[in-house]
C-alpha cells in the first residue's frame, strides 16, 4: 500500500480574470487533521475540490497517496471521501436507499453494500431517520447523510467542507467525537471559519486568503501569535487604581482596560501570573476573576487575514 500522503504542487485555479487559488503547495501526512481557515471566498472549497477532482486545476497539480489528480483521477479519487459544501444528495431517496447507492458505486455488491450502509447509519446515528426521504431531513440530518457517504468505503483521505454546518450543540459533539475517532488512521482536511472547530480536531491550521496559503502552523502555534499570550486579566473593583499599580510592576510591558476587564501584558520573556497573584494578595484587592490567557484565534485570524502581524 502507497503511503498516507497529500502532497499539493503549486495549485491554481483561475474563473477568467478572478484568482480563486495562487500557487498553493502543502503536504499532508497520516493522522493529520488539517484545519483550511480563512474569510468567504479565500478559496478553500475551491483547493478541495481540485484536491477531489471535482474542479481541474488551472495550473498545478496534486497527488493522493501517490496518485496524481490530473493524469491518474480515478484512482486518486478512490482514496478520497469527500462531503461537499451543502452535502448534496438524491432528496427523492429515503436515507437507507441513498446510502446503499453510494455503497455500491464505491464498489461493494449485494448484502456488502446493504452492510455498509447499515454501518454508516450506524455510526453518524441516523437510526431514527433511515427510512424518510433526505429531502425531508432537517439541514442538520442532510449533514450527517453526506457525512455518512464519505465515510461509507472506509477511505484513507476524508476531505470534509464544514462538517458541522446546521449541527445543533449535540450533533456537533458526536461528529467531533467521530472525526478525532478516525484521525490516527487517516488524512482528514476540515475547511472551517468556526475557530471553535480548530480548536476541538486539528493538530494543523492553515490560513488561507485571497487564495493564498498565509500561515501554516499548529493551533498551539497561532495561539501563540496573539499578543494575548500570557497576558492576565483581572475582573476587579477600582480597576483604575489597580491599573495603575500593576503598570508599574517591571514584568508587565502594558496595561488596557477594556469593558470591566483588567489585561496586563508581560513584558518580553516574563510570567506574570504568579506576580500579579502575588501583587493581588499583598494589595488585598477584591477580585471576581482571574485567568492567564492563552492567547485569542479570533484576533490572530482578524490580523493575518486583514494584514499585519497579530503580535
Amino acid at each position: 500500500m502507497s503511503e498516507l500522503r497529500i502532497e499539493a504542487k503549486s495549485l491554481c485555479k483561475n474563473y477568467g480574470s478572478l484568482v480563486a487559488v495562487d500557487n498553493l503547495s502543502f503536504d499532508v501526512g497520516a493522522g493529520e487533521v488539517l484545519g483550511f481557515l480563512g474569510p468567504n471566498g479565500a478559496g478553500k472549497s475551491t483547493t478541495m475540490k481540485m484536491l477531489t477532482g471535482f474542479l481541474a486545476p488551472t495550473s498545478g497539480t496534486a497527488e493522493i497517496n501517490g496518485h496524481d489528480i490530473v493524469n491518474d483521477s480515478l484512482a486518486a479519487r478512490r482514496c478520497i471521501g469527500y462531503l461537499p459544501e451543502g452535502a448534496p444528495s438524491y432528496g427523492e431517496m429515503t436515507v437507507r436507499r441513498f446510502l446503499e447507492f453510494i455503497a455500491r458505486s464505491r464498489g461493494f455488491e449485494g448484502k456488502e453494500a446493504v452492510r455498509a450502509a447499515g454501518f454508516a447509519i450506524e455510526r453518524l446515528n441516523l437510526k431514527r431517520v433511515p427510512e424518510q426521504t433526505v429531502e425531508t431531513l432537517s439541514k442538520g440530518f442532510k449533514r450527517r447523510v453526506g457525512l455518512a457517504q464519505a465515510i461509507i468505503h472506509d477511505p484513507s483521505v476524508l476531505i470534509l467542507d464544514e462538517p458541522t454546518d446546521g449541527l445543533d450543540p449535540n450533533q456537533k459533539h458526536e461528529v467531533r467525537h467521530l472525526i478525532r475517532e478516525m484521525s490516527s488512521e487517516k488524512i482528514i482536511v476540515i475547511s472551517t471559519h468556526l475557530l471553535e472547530e480548530v480548536h476541538a480536531l486539528c493538530n494543523r491550521a492553515m490560513i488561507i486568503s485571497d487564495g493564498r496559503m498565509l500561515v501554516d502552523d499548529t493551533p498551539a502555534g497561532l495561539i501563540a501569535r496573539s499578543r494575548y499570550h500570557d497576558a492576565v486579566t483581572l475582573v476587579i473593583e477600582q480597576p483604575e487604581r489597580v491599573a495603575s499599580v500593576l503598570s508599574e510592576l517591571p514584568e508587565a510591558r502594558k496595561v488596557e482596560l477594556r469593558e470591566g476587564e483588567l489585561t496586563v501584558f508581560p513584558a518580553e520573556g516574563c510570567k506574570l501570573f504568579q506576580v500579579i497573584s502575588d501583587a493581588v494578595r499583598e494589595h488585598d484587592w477584591s477580585v471576581s476573576e482571574l485567568r492567564l490567557e492563552a492567547g485569542r484565534l479570533d484576533e490572530v485570524f482578524r490580523q493575518v487575514t486583514q494584514g499585519g502581524d497579530a503580535q
